[in-house]
């Protein structure tokens, strides 16, 4: 278990626009300890605009400031964009949706996790970047959405391999791959999840309570917000 966080701890979500993002916006506003919570996105001053790559290292560049940051949420994700759906087959498979879907899932994220790590506290620093179950090789039982299923999985193995590199010089800190369930969304609509979906308040503060009881020890995991651990 990681010590509690420090009184007037500062908090960071990046994809601050999106459904989770707000909610987890919400969610450390309210927080008594939380004295500040710095807000991300495509519409804010600084943007983070993934198909802006010198964008993620200007705003970790203006949050410097700020550091060292005791919470770090990236709820940045997609599942469809108009130019690329789930596939349900091989023959589906479009390089430039695939580039799309890596972009949004993988490549970005990977800039964030390089610029935005060293603002992590080094004693207790916590990152969680939200991934998905169905990026697990292991639980993959049904096949389709290759895109998805394998930028989600790169991002789990980007996680694992920067919890390594962290360890070194932020002992006391823990980066995960964080599945938030199915929750109602831009993102989960089309596929029911408006029907099957948790609110966005509800999912956040099951996330955040198994957040809260992560320490160093378990940096590198898989885990989902009901705090099981998934397999790679």
């Amino acid at each position: 278990m990681t010590a509690a966080l420090p009184p007037g701890y500062r908090a960071l979500v990046i994809g601050a626009g999106g459904a989770i993002g707000s909610a987890f916006m919400q969610q450390l506003r309210a927080e008594p300890g939380c004295a500040a919570v710095h807000a991300l996105g495509r519409q804010t001053d600084p943007p983070i605009d993934y198909a802006r790559p010198q964008t993620v290292a200007a705003a970790a560049a203006a949050l410097r400031a700020h550091a060292p940051l005791q919470v770090a949420i990236v709820a940045t994700g997609v599942l469809h964009t108009p130019r690329a759906r789930p596939e349900k087959r091989l023959a589906d498979l479009d390089l430039v949706a695939m580039e799309d879907v890596f972009r949004l899932n993988t490549l970005g994220p990977a800039l964030v996790l390089r610029h935005f790590t060293p603002l992590l506290d080094p004693q207790c620093g916590l990152m969680a970047l939200l991934s998905a179950k169905v990026g697990s090789i292991g639980d993959n039982r049904l096949g389709g959405w290759a895109s998805y299923r394998a930028s989600k999985a790169a991002l789990n193995m980007l996680v694992k391999t920067a919890s390594i590199e962290l360890h070194r010089t932020h002992p006391g800190a823990a980066i995960v791959a964080l599945h938030p369930g199915t929750v109602k969304s831009a993102l989960s609509r089309p596929f029911r999840g408006d029907e099957i979906g948790r609110d966005p308040g509800q999912a956040v503060a099951q996330m955040w309570r198994t957040l809260q009881g992560l320490g160093p020890e378990d940096s590198g995991s898989f885990v989902s917000y009901d705090g099981q651990r998934l397999p790679w």
